[in-house]
């Protein structure tokens, strides 16, 4: 049995699953090697009540990159406003321009995308 649960909790390490709508039009980039990347950026949104009885709404902004025929799909099917579920890992990047400071990012990189909603 112990081997069982390593085995699923390997399984889940840096697994990120999301619900969530688009914020802007998917945007694709072709490499000079062919290799297609997509990113986009996801909305999640949640509401509670505080102590006092307020409801109270927090959103959640995620980056997201697809690669390859997940790319493809997302550039061609999903617009703003779109709801999706999409499931990756969680990765963190740093890029720092020729003049300034570093820039820090961390982005979701998928490789399951499910459209929801309507058409």
């Amino acid at each position: 049995m112990l081997n069982l649960n390593f085995t699923i909790m390997q399984n889940l390490r840096n697994r990120v699953q999301l619900i969530g709508r688009l914020g802007q039009d998917p945007e694709m980039k072709t490499f000079d090697n062919g290799k297609k990347k997509v990113t986009f950026s996801i909305a999640t949104s949640e509401s509670y009540r505080n102590s006092e009885g307020e409801k109270i709404e927090s959103t959640e902004w995620h980056n997201i990159v697809a690669w390859g025929k997940v790319a493809e799909i997302a550039a061609e099917y999903l617009k703003k406003g779109g709801e999706v579920a999409v499931e990756g890992k969680l990765t963190h990047r740093v890029y720092e321009p020729k003049e300034g400071e570093k820039k820090y990012f961390t982005e979701v990189n998928i490789h399951e995308l499910l459209m929801l909603g309507g058409k």
